[in-house]
């Protein structure tokens, strides 16, 4: 199995490390993976198993992320960013994976969007198609505005399979920092916090012992906490101290915070063996960076988070909050920060008892690995059963056979923007469209939206799609439980109001809610000035009124929504083609497809386009009105 993981690291190294710790870990079982990375070379990362791409790389300063420099000093331009989209597409044409991992985005790295767009442009077109996931951390940047949330949803739906949520949800959940609708926290895949397990502590040696460590993550975000401890180190004399600072720190800052250092205080670039240190240490002084954190999950230390959060940045800071609120650290207040603050948390830390961290699990990259190969395998079963469609469809086409395919959607009320994506999809897909109109809530705003829009006709849905079935009968409006005259008064009243809105537009089709009625309702629909009913399951032979039902509908209700399992979607849909073939023509009634226009999401409305864009190129299907199927 091949895995590509396409990630960008601008200040520190940790997006870097997490994710060489999630491919190593697929190395170790068999997948071949590689890495393409856009940040400058880490030496410190361990990348051992994989194969490295480093595209031409980028950095920012400070928490400026839109500015993206080439070099030190030098912007990285139009031309400059267009060579790594084209080392990107090059990479994923030599690959051809089997799963694609783009790194934080589309939650972040905004100021990359062409070379990621570009990317999952070129692998949502491939044959086949990946799986394609994004891999977040526990945390995350709040959005600044709603829509960039709303921009990373419709990115998601329109590309993506799953999110890897590097968390827990019973420590830190998505949602304490990003905004989760029910489409996103159904496309999330929780694999727990992802550590790198390889730098666990050894016995070997003897520095960090009782000692204070003070670091400041990967890059030169670090150095106002550097400064602080150095002179905090000065007001606590009779503790040793040991200072890290990262491979991004300037030289001569370097230089100068040695200089400014007291005998009991060691400064050195940060070491590959951190983990030891912490399991040694008496107390860690650190940001609050994921891995970070976790390094001092692993060595169950006494930790103060002082948390990066300059500009908008907010990821640390909503992270050492939850941690502290835990009791697991103390938090300092970076902006505010004095020596003698540092100090005195310092004192009182070393007195706290070890705190417990066993509940933050570190096993997420063994169980990356679980999830990454489950995706696939589903993508794998998704891109067999289209095939299966396609030839189903070719053999229709041999046969001479033109396949009757109708469209109904439900529970219509209004102008929504929900409505205007349907309407939209019909007039790209070049459809007829039925659409179920509830009659006592329907609004003469939807009546006006719909007057000059070509090829929509209503249908009645019910009256007030209400429920009145005694617990714990399934859901239903027109069920034997009620008296057959009051139901008989609210669908001759359902008609005759959007007869009143809808004039010519209006079918005689009763589609009772939930699609159950009562039998004798049924029978009894033409004394309402009904010619047809709608329900969803075949009809049975010489059933009366007319049955114009649905058969086949993508949402999984069942699970909470969303969209139902791709290939047994697809195989569905073969069984029905399989069956219509097998029959004389016109004996079953045309193949109806049934939506719920105020419910779908993004994954809903991408598998939507391409089953309709196949059955529309297939020379074998077409959409019909219903008209043509009724005695009017």
């Amino acid at each position: 199995m091949k895995v590509l993981i396409v990630v960008t690291h601008l200040l520190g190294v940790g997006h870097l490390a997490r994710m060489a710790a999630v491919g190593r870990a697929m190395a170790a079982q068999g997948f071949d993976v590689t890495l393409a990375s856009g940040g400058r070379p880490a030496g410190t990362v361990n990348t051992q198993g994989c194969r490295v791409i480093q595209l031409p790389p980028v950095h920012c300063l400070g928490s400026d992320f839109r500015t993206l420099y080439a070099a030190p000093g030098m912007i990285a331009d139009a031309a400059y960013l267009a060579t790594r989209r084209a080392a990107l597409i090059d990479a994923f044409d030599d690959i051809r994976p089997d799963a694609l991992i783009t790194e934080l985005y589309p939650f972040g790295r905004r100021s990359l969007r062409a070379e990621f767009d570009a990317l999952l442009e070129h692998a949502r077109a491939a044959t086949p198609r990946p799986a394609i996931l994004a891999s977040v951390r526990d945390v995350l940047n709040p959005p600044s505005k709603p829509k960039r949330a709303e921009g990373a949803l419709a990115k998601l739906g329109a590309f993506y399979d799953g999110v890897l949520f590097h968390g827990a949800s019973g420590v830190v959940p998505l949602s304490a920092s990003w905004p989760t609708p029910p489409a996103l926290a159904r496309r999330l895949i929780e694999t727990g916090y992802v550590h790198d397990g390889e730098r666990l502590a050894s016995e070997a040696g003897t520095d960090g012992q009782d000692e204070i460590i003070v670091s400041g993550g990967g890059s030169a975000a670090g150095l106002p906490l550097a400064r602080r401890a150095v002179e905090a180190a000065h007001l606590v004399p009779e503790r040793h101290w040991r200072l890290l600072l990262g491979a991004s720190v300037p030289a001569d800052a370097f230089e100068a915070l040695k200089t400014q250092a007291p005998a009991n205080l060691i400064v050195e670039r940060a070491r590959p063996d951190f983990p030891a240190l912490l399991a040694r240490a008496a107390l860690s002084v650190s940001q609050a960076g994921y891995n970070t954190v976790l390094d001092l999950a692993a060595a169950n230390a006494r930790a103060i988070l002082v948390p990066f959060a300059e500009g908008q940045e907010q990821e640390q800071t909503l992270r050492a909050g939850e941690l502290a609120r835990r009791g697991l650290a103390f938090t300092l207040d970076a902006a505010t920060l004095t020596a003698e603050a540092l100090a005195q948390a310092v004192r009182a830390g070393l007195d706290a008892p070890r705190p417990d961290w066993s509940a933050i699990g570190r096993d997420g990259a063994a169980r990356t690995v679980e999830q990454v190969g489950a995706a696939v395998a589903r993508q794998q079963a998704a891109s067999a059963a289209w095939n299966r469609l396609d030839a189903v469809l070719a053999r229709a086409c041999e046969a001479g056979r033109t396949l009757d395919f109708w469209w109904r959607d439900d529970d219509a009320v209004a102008p929504t923007p929900a409505l205007e994506a349907l309407l939209a999809a019909r007039a790209r897909w070049g459809v007829k469209l039925h659409l179920a109109v509830i009659p006592q809530r329907a609004s003469p705003a939807l009546a006006e939206r719909l007057a000059d829009e070509p090829d929509v006709e209503v249908l009645v849905h019910g009256w007030a799609h209400a429920n009145h079935a005694p617990s714990p009968e399934k859901k239903a409006e027109f069920g034997a439980h009620r008296p057959l005259d009051a139901m008989l008064a609210e669908v001759r009243a359902g008609k005759a109001r959007l007869g009143e809105l809808f004039a010519g537009k209006l079918l005689p089709v009763f589609v009772p809610p939930w699609n159950r009625i009562a039998p004798e309702l049924a029978q009894a629909l033409p004394q309402a000035g009904f010619t047809a009913l709608s329900i969803y399951k075949r009809r049975a032979p010489g059933a009366m009124p007319l049955r114009l039902n649905t058969h086949w509908d993508p949402i999984n209700w069942r699970g909470g929504g969303g969209l139902a399992d791709e290939a047994a979607l697809l195989d569905q849909l073969v069984r029905l083609i399989e069956e219509e073939l097998a029959s004389d023509p016109g004996r079953l009634e045309p193949i109806g497809l049934l939506t719920h226009h105020l419910v779908h999401d993004g994954w809903i409305d991408r598998f939507l386009d391409e089953l309709v864009g196949r059955l529309n190129g297939s020379g074998a299907a077409r959409f019909v009105s219903l008209r043509q199927y009724l005695p009017i």
